[in-house]
Formats: C-alpha cells, structure tokens, sequence
C-alpha cells in the first residue's frame, strides 16, 4: 500500500493587533483555539506576531500605529484583528488611524459577514431556531459612505456647514457585485439579496441598482431579489429564512450586521473577514462586537466572535479542515449551554476557551 507523502506547507505568519478594550482578551484566547486546531497537523507552521497599536500605543505616540505600519503588515499573511476605540480617545481618531487605513491600504474591499443561529443561543426572534437565520453578509468596504470626502466650514459659527460625501465608482461597485453573487453560488440556495436606497439617494445608489442587475446577467444560476434598506430590516426581523447571501453599501451593511448579529442572540458571537479578494495584501480579520469597556477587565467578554472569525482566517488561508473542525467544536460547546452571560450564560471567557480546546482534542482524537 502507498502512502501519500507529506508536503510541508510554508511558514504561515500572522499580525496580531488585540488594540483596544476586550480586544486583547478575545484575540489572546482566539490565538490559542487557532493554534491548538492546527496543532493536530504536524504540517502546518503557524506562527503570531504581537503589534501593540491602538489607544494605548496613541497616548504614548500621537498615532494609533507607527507610520510604517502598513509596510510593516504587508510581509503577513494574514492580520488578527481585536478592536478598536476607546472612551477618552475620539472615535474618529481610533477608526481613521488604525482600522481603516488597514482596510482600505490593502484594498480589503469585500468585508464578509456571516450569520447563524447556533444551537444553544437563543434568538430573540419568536420561534425561530437553527436554520432558520443563516445569512452571510457582504459589505463594501473601500468607499461608498466611508470614503472621508467632506469636510466642515466656519466652525464655531451659527452657519457652520459640516459635509460627508459617499463615493460610489463603477469598479467599486462592480467587483462587490461580482464577490457577492460569486459567493452566493457557492451556497445552497444560490440566492442574493441587493440592498439599496435608491428611492431616496437617486445617484449612487441608483447606479449601485444598474451596475447589480448587469452583473446578474453573468450569474444566470444565482437568483436574486431587491430591497429597500429600511423594509430590509422588516424582513430580516420577520422573515429571517427569506434571505440568504445580502450584499450593501458601506454604511448599510454596517448596520445591517449588527442587527444580524443580535437576531441570531448577540453581537458577541458574529465574526468579520475583510478580504482582498486578489490575494494583493493580507486580509484582515475581526470580531464585530467592538473594544466593550463596560466589560473590559471582567473576563466574562464572549470569544465565540473571534473564535468564528479564526474560522474565517483558516479557510482564508486554505487550512479548510482545520476551520471546519474549529466550527464544529463551537457549535459543540454552545449546543452545551457552556456560554458567557450576554447570551445568558454564566461563563467566563477562560471557561468557554477551555471549554472549546476540549473540544477541539476530542475531535482529534
């Protein structure tokens, strides 16, 4: 009998940036379930080095990161992301100087956010259960609302004028088009649901439904429907098994996740993959739940949220296996009850991490 040989895989190298809050407790424990489902593959070299950026690193710098940083990240393979913002700190400080420029310097513009009911976490939704919320939500992430064109004029006065500028360009919406109804091929439904606000926005978003129905005319096996942004969020509310693959601008999508989030039981289970569908620079990848200083320090913050988002970072990375033997070992530990108290549980996060590195060992046993 032959034996296949092994083939070793080259070094893999990932930037940790935990930055802000909760972020350095949920990145530290994501670190380890990552590492520990890998480790069952003596082919896989997997390596983390640590970035002190954020907050912390501005108030004894002036900047969020060093000026080189995106140099300094662009020799990774990856980036795994905690949080960032931080109460005396103004948001706009935190989110310009450290995640956005990450994510529109590597062009990450398809940021990827998938959604499910996990047995053992209650949705608020009435009667609905595992399968019945399944979503994965695809968001621009490179201009559109987020662009930072504007600006203000006569600060201080009565008549100050303060402007925001959404960029909507051809290529842009294009290639997130394509990246939406390119992946809802890949699910069973074969379904993608485009959301606008064009009865109101009659340029960008007018243009955002033109450039959708012509890149439909490529994908003839993947159905598709549209919908307003604001009766978007009726239907995920009472429709929720309606929907499948959605795709929206900048700001919408933003939104729109977040109310996921909490329909499938909260915002500390749902996990962010900024990609660079081009492979060009490294992808980045997140949990939505925020930096949470209310909890910071506590140890009882969810890590379910970074654990998917590592699910997210291995299939990235082509490690398939080892992101769907991570994702089962969640599901096991959640289908036990074993959850932290935002999503009524009374666990720790020491104790869900144990709880999914036991996991993890028995099913690589």
């Amino acid at each position: 009998m032959r034996h296949q040989k092994s083939v070793i895989m080259k070094p893999i190298n990932i930037a940790s940036i935990p930055a802000d809050g909760i972020g350095p407790e949920v990145i530290s424990v994501g670190i380890e379930v990552v590492q520990a489902v890998c480790a069952r593959n003596s082919d896989i070299d997997l390596n983390f080095t640590h970035f002190d950026w954020g907050s912390d690193y501005y108030k004894r710098h002036g900047e969020m990161m060093p000026a080189d940083g995106l140099d300094t990240l662009k020799t990774f393979d990856a980036i795994y992301f905690g949080a960032v913002g931080a109460p005396d700190v103004p948001d706009h400080v935190t989110l310009w100087g450290l995640r956005l420029p990450i994510c529109q310097g590597f062009d990450q513009y398809a940021n990827v956010r998938p959604t499910k009911i996990i047995a053992g976490i209650d949705s608020p939704l009435r009667n609905a259960g595992p399968g019945d919320l399944d979503w994965v939500i695809v968001r621009e992430n490179s201009e559109g609302e987020y662009s930072g064109h504007g600006g203000r004029a006569h600060r201080g006065m009565p008549e100050e004028v303060g402007t925001e500028v959404a960029i909507f360009t051809r290529v842009g919406v294009t290639r997130i088009m394509r990246y939406a109804f390119r992946l809802a091929q890949t699910r069973p439904r074969k379904f993608l649901t485009v959301v606008t606000k064009s009865n109101a926005q009659r340029h960008g978003m007018v243009m955002w439904d033109e450039i959708a129905a012509e890149v439909a005319t490529e994908f003839p096996d993947v159905a598709w429907d549209k919908m307003l942004v604001d009766a978007m969020t009726v239907r995920m509310t009472l429709q929720p098994d309606t929907l499948d693959t959605i795709v929206a601008t900048n700001l919408h999508a933003d939104i729109l996740s977040d109310l996921a989030g909490a329909l499938a039981g909260s915002i500390g289970i749902a996990p962010t993959a900024n990609i660079d569908p081009e492979g060009r620079f490294p992808s980045m990848f997140e949990p939505i739940h925020g930096s949470a200083f209310d909890i910071t320090g506590k140890g009882i913050a969810n890590p379910v949220a970074t654990f998917w988002t590592g699910v997210q970072m291995l299939d990235h990375l082509g490690l398939t296996n080892e992101a769907s033997r991570l994702f089962t070992a969640i599901e096991q530990v959640c289908a036990d009850g074993i959850l932290t108290p935002d999503v009524g549980g009374t666990k720790t996060t020491r104790q869900v991490t144990d709880a999914v590195l036991d996991a993890i060992r028995q099913l690589n046993s």
